[in-house]
């Protein structure tokens, strides 16, 4: 696999889609930093570590409300072929301040505004609005 993040969004897309309750991806710190970036910004209903002798899985809990998913869109922004940076000064904006970007930076995985507030820049992995 040459994208993990992306295999990661993918299957989160097709559990909505299919109207699942929990999607099961195998586990990584990226991955586990990103889905507890989505439990603390409310995307996400739970997110668990369970072991399975390997790496283990993250098997996240997906959030509806009314029968529509909370999750409107995720997008991967930083692919291996084209990787995407931003400064503080240029960080970008998901549906005007609605959405969230998540960012990889020297400090730790974290949200637009998280590393706003901290002053840092970092690599931009993906939009979740």
């Amino acid at each position: 696999m040459t994208d993990p993040i992306a295999d990661m969004l993918t299957r989160i897309r097709n559990a909505i889609v299919a109207k699942k309750e929990t999607v099961e991806i195998p586990a990584s710190n990226m991955k586990k930093a990103i889905a507890d970036i989505l439990l603390s910004e409310g995307y996400v209903k739970d997110v668990k570590i369970a072991e399975d002798g390997y790496n283990g899985k993250i098997v996240i809990t997906l959030k509806y409300d009314n029968k529509q998913s909370v999750i409107s869109g995720l997008q991967r922004a930083s692919k291996p072929g084209l990787r995407k940076y931003a400064g503080v000064e240029n960080m970008p904006k998901v549906l005007g301040g609605f959405g969230t970007a998540i960012l990889s930076t020297n400090k730790g995985v974290m949200t637009d505004k998280q590393a706003k507030a901290a002053n840092v820049g970092g690599e931009v992995l993906c939009y979740v609005w």
